[in-house]
């Protein structure tokens, strides 16, 4: 079974993953880097050039590739559970994890993070923090309905949600 985190960039997903995957002894994959790698252009170019209609098929089918791995610690784009074909992929062989954290420290975290601002594409015409809070209230129901479990990332160091995710994913299921 895969451990697939979810959530708004600037969550910790791809930290968090790469940590999580050291201490299971996993692969990480960051779908976002796997299709840079794949198509030899960063996300925000993908957009800029063929539209986000683009990005979202070529996501998906990124995403329909990586669920048929086992074992992996996978990283999904913040905007992958838009597409309930994603979600189902996802869950065939996959634990779900939503990160969660304010708008005020997504935002902190992604300016902070030169690669997010030059590499990831702007969604909506508003300033960053007020895109930032628009596209959560747009997403919330689907992060929340594709989430097997939620974490909230604001205040909370990478090794403590490492270990919260693991006593998670570790715990036999209540029937």
């Amino acid at each position: 079974m895969n451990i697939v985190l979810i959530g708004f960039r600037g969550t910790g997903k791809s930290t968090v993953g790469r940590l999580l995957a050291n201490r299971l002894e996993r692969d990480f994959v960051d779908s976002d880097k796997y299709i840079e790698s794949a198509t030899g252009k960063t996300i925000k170019s993908i957009f800029e050039e063929d539209g986000e209609e683009s990005f979202r098929k070529i996501e998906a089918d990124t995403i329909a590739e990586l669920s048929k791995a086992d074992n992996k610690v996978i990283s999904a784009g913040g905007g992958a559970v838009l597409k309930e074909e994603n979600v189902r992929n996802l869950k065939d062989n996959g634990f779900l994890v939503l990160l969660e954290a304010t708008p005020e420290i997504i935002h902190n975290r992604i300016t902070q993070d030169e690669k997010t601002t030059q590499q990831r594409p702007s969604l909506t015409d508003k300033k960053p923090l007020d895109e930032i809070k628009h596209l959560i209230e747009q997403r919330k129901h689907a992060y929340k309905n594709a989430a097997d479990f939620t974490i909230n990332t604001s205040y909370v160091s990478c090794e403590d949600i490492v270990s919260e995710i693991i006593i998670m994913v570790n715990k036999p299921l209540n029937k």
